[in-house]
């Protein structure tokens, strides 16, 4: 009777265990499918054409939320080499992204070149001073034009590369104003604060208030490219990789394209 009484004992513990086992189970796996959230760092001209991708991609993967941190390519730079936290960067020039790779900051196997731009000259819309060309900048009724800091704004290094190549960088150097982004440009366009200014034709295209009137030619600037890669320190490394993936997908590149960018080859 005793020996009855101790195997059901026994077996009850065992039972205990059991259940508990697949209690813990259960919870593991419910945490596992967690949703998780990656901060995206990302150059400032890709505003409109990541917030339309990101409904996309949250529909697609239920699991990922999106947040963005936008600014110039250079200022986000240094803030993941201070240690900010980020789990993809996205870049408006190889530069930043070289100098994070050589820090060891991201996963180079994630690294890709993703999308291209076109550098544009622009003017306010209801503008009348006659600039109708990059050389035109050197007339004497133009006195401020706005640029990005070239040292850490990518757009800012592109268009020093096209003054240079143009022989009229000193001429036009006392008109320049800086700023710390490709918007902050656009902005100081828009509102009539600069005379003209050079930002990316695709932020052009989200303005009525300024008019493109001069395209710069490919051969006057280093190749505008856009890489992408996955911050090594980043703490939901496959859900970045997947949201890396997602932009190089079919429908991420027609939103793109929509808003003026073109994919690199």
């Amino acid at each position: 009777m005793k020996r009855r009484y101790f195997l059901a004992f026994i077996g009850s513990i065992a039972l205990s265990c059991l259940l508990s086992a697949g209690i813990n189970l259960f919870l593991s796996t419910i945490t596992t499918g967690q949703t998780q959230t990656i901060l995206v760092s990302a150059a400032a001209s890709l505003k409109e054409a990541l917030e339309e991708i990101k409904p996309e991609f949250e529909k697609a993967h239920s699991n990922i939320k999106i947040n963005y941190n936008f600014a110039g390519s250079g200022a986000l730079q240094r803030q993941i080499t201070q240690g900010a936290p980020a789990d993809v960067f996205l870049s408006a020039a190889t530069k930043q992204m070289d100098a994070l790779a050589k820090a060891g900051l991201i996963d180079t196997s994630t690294r890709r070149n993703l999308l291209t731009n076109r550098l544009v000259l622009i003017v306010p819309k209801n503008y009348t001073l006659k600039i109708s060309d990059f050389r035109s900048l050197t007339n004497s009724n133009v006195q401020r034009i706005a640029v990005g800091e070239p040292r850490s704004v990518p757009v800012g290094q592109y268009s020093e590369e096209v003054w240079k190549n143009l022989g009229i960088l000193e001429q036009i150097k006392p008109k320049l104003v800086f700023t710390t982004s490709v918007r902050n440009v656009l902005a100081a366009v828009e509102t009539g604060n600069a005379d003209a200014g050079i930002v990316y034709i695709t932020d052009a295209k989200i303005s009525d208030r300024v008019k493109v009137v001069a395209t710069a030619a490919n051969n006057l600037h280093s190749p505008i490219i856009y890489p992408i890669a996955v911050i090594k320190s980043s703490k939901n490394p496959q859900a970045a990789k997947t949201f890396a993936q997602y932009l190089t997908s079919a429908a991420a590149k027609n939103i793109c394209e929509k808003f003026g960018f073109g994919i690199a080859r």
